[in-house]
C-alpha cells in the first residue's frame, strides 16, 4: 500500500525558521576550543569550517566528520552540531560544523547550499595531509536542509562550484543524516502530494528531482545511519523509509532507526524529551562497525 506523505518542501516553504529549538543557536556561532578555517571565498563571504580535535593522540590518520546545519536551507547555525562534534573530537575524530549560504543571509537558492557542501568535503580532503585526516574516512553529517545537504554530498553529480578541482573527490565515506530532507520529488511508492508552487524550480533553485538525493542513489553510495523521529510531520518518516528501500535495492547499507514518538529536531542538545543520548549513541555504534572507531562507551554524550 502506497504511503500518502507531505513533500518536504511544502512544510519547510511555510517555516521562514526552525520551529523545534534550533532558535538557541547563535549565529554568528561561539564555540570556545573551536578553530576556523576558511574554506571558500564566494560573493564576498568567507566561508568557514569549525574544527574540534582530539585532545590526545595520534595526529595522522585521524576519521572526520563534517557536520551541516538544519534550518529549510534559509537560517541556521554550525553551533547546532558543537556537542556532537564534541563529544566524537573525545573519541578521536576530526570533528568539524560547516557554515555555508542560506536564503536568510545571502539570498541563495537550495542549490548553492548545496555547492558549499560539495567545497566543504572536497576542500577537507584536500588537505587531509595537513589535517591529519584519512582521506578515505571523512563523513558527512546533518539534521534537516542539512541532512539533505550530507546526502546530496553522497549522491548529486551536479551543483558543483565552478572552478573546484573536480579530480578531487567531494564523496563521504559514510553519512549520518538526522530527520534529513531526501524525497524533494515523486517517487515510486509515494503517492507524494504538495503544492506545484512550492516545489518548483523557483523553490530550489533547479527542478525538484535533480536535487533529490532519493532519486540519484547509485550502487557504491555511501553507508548511511538514518536516524528519525517516527512522529515527524516535517520530514514524514514515510520518506526516511522510501530512501532506505532505495539504498538497499543499490546494493547500499542503509541503516534507518526510527524513533517513537518524536518530532523533528529531536536529536538537538537542546530538545526537552528529546534523543540526543540515544542519537549520539546510535552514531557511535555505526563508526564502531565501519572500524572507525574502537568499541567503547563513554559519559560524554
Amino acid at each position: 500500500m502506497k504511503s500518502t506523505v507531505l513533500l518536504f518542501a511544502l512544510v519547510i516553504a511555510l517555516c521562514p525558521g526552525p520551529t523545534w529549538g534550533a532558535q538557541a543557536f547563535k549565529y554568528p556561532p561561539q564555540m570556545e576550543g573551536a578553530r576556523a578555517e576558511v574554506y571558500k571565498e564566494v560573493g564576498g563571504e568567507k566561508l568557514k569550517l569549525y574544527l574540534f580535535e582530539p585532545a590526545a593522540g595520534a595526529k595522522t590518520n585521524r576519521p572526520a566528520i563534517v557536520f551541516f546545519f538544519g534550518g529549510g536551507w534559509t537560517n541556521g547555525s554550525p553551533s547546532q552540531f558543537e556537542k556532537q562534534c564534541r563529544y566524537l573530537a573525545a573519541r578521536g575524530f576530526v570533528a568539524i560544523t560547516a557554515d555555508y549560504r542560506v536564503g536568510s543571509r545571502q539570498q541563495v537558492k537550495p542549490t548553492a547550499c548545496v555547492a558549499d557542501a560539495k567545497s566543504a568535503l572536497r576542500w577537507v580532503r584536500a588537505n587531509a595531509a595537513r589535517l591529519g585526516l584519512d582521506p578515505q574516512r571523512i563523513a558527512a553529517g546533518g539534521g534537516s536542509a542539512g541532512g539533505h545537504l550530507a546526502a546530496a554530498v553522497a549522491t548529486l553529480t551536479d551543483f558543483d562550484e565552478p572552478g573546484e578541482d573536480r579530480q578531487i573527490s567531494c564523496r563521504p565515506n559514510a553519512c549520518v543524516l538526522f530527520n534529513p530532507a531526501l524525497v524533494l520529488a515523486p517517487l515510486s511508492g509515494l503517492d507524494l502530494k504538495s503544492s506545484g508552487e512550492r516545489t518548483s524550480a523557483e523553490r530550489f533553485g533547479t527542478a525538484p528531482e535533480k536535487i533529490s538525493p532519493a532519486h540519484h542513489v547509485t550502487s557504491g553510495t555511501a553507508p548511511t545511519l538514518l536516524l528519525h523521529g517516527k512522529a515527524d510531520t516535517t520530514v514524514p518518516f514515510a520518506t526516511a523509509e522510501a530512501y532506505s528501500r532505495v539504498m538497499r535495492a543499490a546494493g547500499n547499507r542503509c541503516d534507518l532507526v526510527g524513533y517513537e514518538g518524536q518530532g523533528h529536531g529531536f536529536f538537538n542538545a537542546n530538545r526537552a524529551g528529546g534523543k540526543y543520548a540515544e542519537t549520539v549513541a546510535a552514531m557511535d555504534q555505526f563508526f564502531v562497525s565501519l572500524g572507525w572507531l574502537k568499541p567503547e562507551v563513554n559519559d560524554r554524550r
